[in-house]
């Protein structure tokens, strides 16, 4: 496993319950900023494996992203995220102000 791999499996893991991070904010976070796509297969192919939180990456814009194939897995998503406590407007969005969270040790601040 390469080391960006291994910092983002440690990045979500660490994300407390009823927080947030973007795919984006986690690639920057493990050292590579334009690496969200990256992000996105590792929590497609290493989710089950790792036990990743993945409910706890949203977008960029606050939302959940699915395809349209798999909108009960967004569906699952918000409910698993306001199990947590996370509450959406009513434009279906996360307020960052609120939710997101900053890893301690991320290169990003």
């Amino acid at each position: 496993m390469n080391l960006f791999t291994e910092r983002v499996i440690r990045i979500i893991t660490e994300i407390p319950s009823g927080r947030v991070m973007t795919y984006g904010q986690v690639a920057a976070a493990a050292g590579s900023p334009r690496g969200a796509r990256q992000v996105v297969r590792i929590l497609h192919s290493m989710s089950q494996k790792y036990e990743l939180p993945w409910h706890r990456i949203i977008n960029a814009q606050g939302g959940i992203s699915t395809p349209e194939k798999a909108e009960s897995k967004g569906s699952n998503q918000k409910d698993l995220l306001e199990t947590e406590g996370v509450i959406f407007t009513p434009n279906g969005k996360v307020d960052f102000a609120i939710y997101r969270w900053f890893p301690q040790d991320a290169e990003e601040g």
